[in-house]
């Protein structure tokens, strides 16, 4: 229940959400002035817009969103769709805190659409559009022909992506170069003297899959390693990549260095390596892609390469407001590199 029992036995009602007529009472201003200010006109005075913006923040004032939408056809709402799957090593977090900061300086609410990948991945999408929640979309998980990207193309609704698209449909993006970062890491392992190179590589519907194949490909080629292949993917439970690595470390000629695309996926590797009785750093060597510091706090033996994916999620709030602001696509493409530790 809301309301709240009085000593009288009554109930007492809920306070009153705080409105602009709150504001222009508590200020003395018209309340014209006040949405005004709210809204960073020109014409009103700095320390007029700074008294307003204060008291709102006083009251906790937030504007009616159904208004918004009935005056503006807008719903100020920019909706992120993130799979709900396991994910240990703040890939989540760190999107949400770098799109926060861009929003937080904006009239837009981030609001968290959740979706489990092994669903179908149109339906938080089709009742985005349905609904009309939100005035634009910043998805994940990128495939090569995305029927979301080109459900919303096709409907107008401003998005962006996490990835690329392989589709003809040119759309903005924030991306990380995967094929470097394999490239690379293959060059680190061997520069460690491993040979034996097997890859915990992403399922193969997802783009960055080609990605990650392609540089690690040319790295075992221009380093002259091989590939022991490892029959599992970053999509499996972490239990499961566990168990494939140590029945991996256990067979006849295991590989001596292991390229990980994830960071959860690295715990797990790890954790495999162990039970079959090695040791990172001595018997096997492991470089491992990571958007916080935790692997290094676990197991410091292990080759980390940086994500900035807190980055990624500001460059992807700016590119979807640019978007719904009518900026062309191509302009709001982006690809990050690599970040070695400093030594």
């Amino acid at each position: 229940m809301d309301n709240k029992k009085t000593s009288g036995g009554g109930t007492q009602p809920a306070p009153e959400r705080p409105t602009l007529k709150t504001i222009a009472f508590m200020t003395g201003l018209g309340i014209t002035t006040v949405s005004r200010a709210l809204k960073d006109a020109p014409d009103i005075g700095a320390e007029t817009k700074e008294r307003v913006r204060m008291v709102a923040r006083q009251l906790g004032y937030q504007p009616n969103r159904a208004g918004v939408r009935l005056r503006t056809g807008k719903t100020n709402v920019i909706a992120l769709v993130l799979s709900i799957d396991e994910e240990i090593m703040g890939f989540t977090s760190q999107m949400v805190f770098g799109i926060s900061e861009v929003l937080a300086g904006t009239q837009y609410h981030l609001v968290i659409t959740p979706h489990s990948h092994s669903k179908d991945p149109l339906v938080p999408v089709r009742y985005i559009l349905d609904t009309g929640s939100a005035d634009g979309v910043i998805i994940s998980r990128t495939e090569p022909d995305d029927p979301r990207v080109r459900l919303m193309h096709e409907r107008g609704l401003p998005f962006a992506t996490h990835g690329r698209t392989d589709m003809g449909i040119v759309h903005p993006f924030h991306d990380f170069d995967n094929e470097a970062f394999a490239h690379e890491a293959v060059r680190a392992l061997v520069a460690k003297g491993r040979r034996r190179l097997a890859l915990l590589q992403p399922a193969s519907k997802l783009t960055y899959y080609s990605h990650i194949r392609i540089g690690f490909q040319i790295g075992l080629h221009e380093y002259g390693a091989e590939e022991i292949p490892l029959r599992v993917t970053t999509d499996a439970p972490l239990a499961d990549i566990r168990d494939s690595v140590e029945a991996l470390m256990r067979a006849p000629h295991p590989p001596d260095g292991i390229v990980c695309s994830s960071g959860g996926g690295a715990i797990a590797v790890n954790a495999g390596i162990e039970a079959a009785g090695f040791r990172l750093g001595r018997d096997i060597d492991m470089v491992a892609k990571q958007s916080t510091d935790v692997l290094n706090w676990i197991r410091p033996e292990i080759i980390t390469i940086y994500e900035d994916v807190r980055h990624g999620g500001r460059e992807l709030a700016k590119s979807v407001i640019a978007r719904i602001d009518g900026i062309e696509p191509e302009l709001l493409q982006s690809i990050s590199s690599p970040v070695w530790p400093k030594s």
